[in-house]
């Protein structure tokens, strides 16, 4: 029966004795198995003995490649693509139920709207990576082709579209690393497959075209608002986090507010932005990977700390408890009050952050606060934790700054791409 009526790819609707499966038909470990992707990301084997009835909803989508056509409108401003990897790229791969990257093509033929919103002009695919997969490197060749992109006078925007896992590290990478734009820069990314349904990438796309049209000269992560397939929010890049492994609105601005919200008739304004301009966009890309995360737990040895230093790590961020505390005297063994002020007495910059996702640092509330300042700790107020990892790896991977700890701790607690929030 299988080998008659059923092909790699068909969505289908099987009967047994138990109970209805609804699924796409992957490619099966045995002639005697039908390996269905259910609807929830899980596989199931069910024998084709127990099967009562088999309904094909579906037959199997042929994924040829399309040609690419980058025409230009008149009256409409000029965008350029890059593509980095990412669930945005990929599809099912029936063989394997598994997601595999997709072309170019595929991508920008989920959103055709877009020609009606912008001209792309320019496609770049300098890597295809899963953001899991991605380093401070990817990071820098993104910065180098971003700002060569921004200093194009026929180009007017840019979209990048990106993996969801580390995207909020290359949002404040690049905020970093290209300083004051003069064009919108949008990141944008699809928490499902291009080739499901329910996919996101479609409005995400057609947003990030309309905000890489706009005045807003941001690096700014564009995705859904909430679970409705009605509008997106344009979020500032450095104070973006990702709270939600699967949702379509995974990504949430943490003590800041977003640039605007968009659909596919409006955009709105929330916030005041950097403006376009003709400014010339010169990347600074020199980073260090010497800087490591440790997030205080209850009974943890500070030890921890003698590891980084042997490594020669020139910098570590603290995520702390409360509003700016650390195990202190009270902890007896687990005691890092000593051990902090001990490593940065040796020249190692180490920064506090909120280990919580809302709120800022006061150091002045408790004893143990009060004693962490006297470490020389630098409190970073409400800076993600993932912003403060990057901020101090590139500062402290800047030639200029090698023999100036002081310098780079000044710059730490000043407010470069609105890392900080004024007020709360």
């Amino acid at each position: 029966m299988k080998e008659k009526i059923l092909n790699i790819g068909d969505r289908v609707l099987l009967k047994t004795s138990e109970r209805n499966w609804e699924g796409t038909v992957l490619e099966s470990y045995s002639s005697e198995i039908i390996l269905l992707k259910l609807s929830s990301g899980y596989n199931i084997g069910i024998r084709e003995k127990d099967i009562l009835n088999l309904e094909v909803l579906e037959k199997a989508k042929n994924f040829e490649k399309v040609e690419l056509s980058l025409e230009r409108r008149e009256g409409l401003r000029n965008v350029a693509i890059i593509i980095t990897g990412g669930t945005i790229s990929s599809r099912l791969d029936p063989k394997t139920g598994g997601v595999i990257s997709t072309d170019v093509e595929e991508i920008l033929n989920i959103a055709p709207e877009i020609k009606n919103i912008c001209n792309i002009v320019k496609i770049e695919n300098p890597f295809m990576k899963f953001s899991e997969n991605m380093s401070f490197l990817d990071w820098k060749k993104l910065a180098e082709k971003t700002a060569e992109l921004l200093n194009d006078k026929s180009i007017d925007g840019i979209i990048i579209s990106h993996g969801t896992d580390f995207l909020h590290y290359t949002s404040s990478a690049l905020s970093f690393m290209l300083g004051k734009l003069n064009k919108p820069v949008a990141l944008t990314y699809s928490q499902r497959s291009i080739d499901r349904g329910s996919s996101d990438a479609y409005l995400n796309l057609i947003c990030a075209a309309r905000y890489a049209v706009s005045d807003i000269a941001e690096v700014a992560i564009i995705g859904h608002k909430n679970l409705d397939d009605e509008s997106c929010l344009a979020m500032p890049g450095t104070k973006t986090r990702k709270l939600h492994t699967s949702r379509r609105d995974a990504f949430k601005v943490v003590n800041s507010e977003p640039f605007a919200e968009i659909s596919k008739t409006e955009f709105k304004i929330l916030r005041s932005f950097n403006a376009r301009s003709r400014i010339n966009v010169k990347s600074n890309t020199q980073y260090t990977d010497k800087v490591a995360v440790v997030k205080i737990i209850p009974g943890q040895n500070s030890d921890i700390l003698d590891f980084y230093e042997s490594q020669g790590y020139k910098g570590i961020i603290l995520e702390v408890a409360g509003i700016g505390q650390v195990p202190g005297k009270d902890a007896s063994a687990y005691n890092w009050l000593a051990k902090i002020k001990k490593l940065i007495e040796k020249g190692i910059i180490i920064c506090a952050v909120p280990q919580t996702i809302y709120g800022r640092l006061n150091s002045k509330v408790y004893e143990n606060g009060r004693e962490l300042e006297k470490t020389g700790i630098l409190f970073l107020g409400d800076m993600l934790s993932e912003t403060a990892f990057v901020k101090l790896s590139w500062l402290l991977g800047q030639k200029s700054l090698l023999k100036k700890p002081e310098e780079v701790k000044k710059r730490m607690l000043e407010n470069i791409v609105g890392e900080f929030s004024e007020r709360l």
